[in-house]
């Protein structure tokens, strides 16, 4: 076979990946979510109902498999259930949504019905998302692999989609035709994730053949991986929370974020369970750009307030805290009663003692008087 120029060598990997179809597992059981992970939406977002996963595409976010994939082959069928609506299938993804984003840093399979833009198109596009590289083929310009052929069906209509991942390389058949390619993928390991985003969707026939890597990866071309992680944000309402009438009226469930709206005498919210030793994610922004308020009065870990320890801290160049608009994620760690925090990935010091803490307390969050943003908050414990 005469290999012509310039053609990545995981590209002529994928094109002969397809000669035998034994090896495949099943992805999905058909009857619970089994091997399957609620990465931030609401528990009632997914459900296994009659051999297929329903989504309802409220909030935005994702399901994630329970463990890493580097080279496979997945197929799976998906119809949307109202016409115009959007979700996607994500490879080689973080186990935990991008900072400020209810997306995952991947490379993201649209899944998209009957919209076409100059920049999208409804038949199978392939692209990096929040970080994620990728070299498209057939490109506009950008890093977003266009199709070569209209082939997707109208909702509410089943479509097949084949995705083959082999060494940052990817390909996309639609309905038994390949249209869509990318390489040089980063990350090129990582996990398979299913995607809300706004509208009903439903995935069957989801299986997977694994195919052999060939050399071990850096980490860069790993994904970030689970560590025990889970969301204490619904999406969809104030379940986990004290959510009060006091509280309705101080804050407000939007989707994949969460609205203080500011006020002097706003009303705090505080979690329904007690905890211990932990690590907490929380993403956060000032939308008013010209007065934004006080980043070390936003939360209380088992309700100890930080403000006096966090006093040094407050102005942006010692915190990291970015400008006021944009999107900052703070870590807590806390173990007994010292506390460490990192804001941005930037480590504030070398930590803080928190005289009296409670050894198990709720976890209150503070609405400073002036309105802001919250999203993506995780828990994990800590033994």
């Amino acid at each position: 076979m005469k290999i012509p120029l310039g053609v990545p060598a995981a590209l002529l990997l994928l094109a002969m990946s397809g000669r035998g179809e034994d090896g495949f597992r099943p992805l999905f059981n058909g009857h619970n979510l089994d091997g399957w992970v609620n990465v931030n939406c609401a528990p009632g977002t997914w459900r296994a109902t009659n051999g297929l996963i329903h989504c309802t595409g409220f909030p935005i976010g994702e399901l994630r498999t329970d463990r890493m994939y580097q080279n496979f082959i997945l197929e799976l069928e998906w119809r949307h259930l109202r016409p115009q609506g959007n979700a996607g299938v994500f490879v080689w993804a973080d186990a935990l949504t991008a900072p400020g984003q209810p997306f995952i840093r991947g490379i993201e399979v649209q899944v998209l019905d009957g919209r076409e833009g100059t920049w999208f198109t409804s038949d199978g596009d392939i692209f990096p998302i929040h970080g994620a590289r990728m070299v498209p083929i057939n490109g506009r310009g950008g890093d977003r692999a266009f199709p070569i052929e209209k082939r997707s069906r109208p909702s509410p209509e089943w479509n097949h989609y084949r995705i083959e991942c082999v060494d940052g390389a990817i390909s996309l058949a639609v309905n038994g035709k390949i249209v869509t390619r990318g390489h040089s993928a980063s990350p090129r390991k990582g996990y398979i994730c299913l995607e809300s985003e706004g509208s009903p969707v439903e995935f069957r026939n989801l299986r997977l053949r694994e195919l052999p890597a060939r050399e071990a990866l850096p980490p860069e071309h790993i994904a970030e991986p689970a560590l025990g992680f889970h969301p204490l944000y619904s999406g969809v309402d104030g379940s986990g929370w004290h959510w009060t009438e006091a509280v309705a009226r101080s804050w407000r469930v939007e989707d994949w974020t969460l609205a203080s709206l500011g006020g002097d005498d706003a009303t705090p919210l505080v979690s329904e369970h007690s905890f211990g030793d932990g690590e907490l994610i929380l993403d956060w922004r000032w939308p008013d750009r010209e007065q934004p308020g006080d980043w070390t009065r936003l939360v209380r870990p088992r309700g100890y307030n930080l403000a006096t320890v966090l006093a040094p801290w407050t102005a942006r160049d010692r915190s990291g805290e970015n400008p006021p608009g944009q999107w900052n994620r703070a870590l807590l760690r806390l173990r007994g009663n010292h506390l460490a925090i990192e804001i941005n990935g930037r480590p504030l010091g070398t930590g803080f003692e928190l005289p009296g803490i409670p050894p198990q307390a709720p976890l209150v969050l503070i609405p400073p008087p002036r309105p802001a943003q919250w999203a993506n908050l995780f828990w994990r414990r800590l033994d």
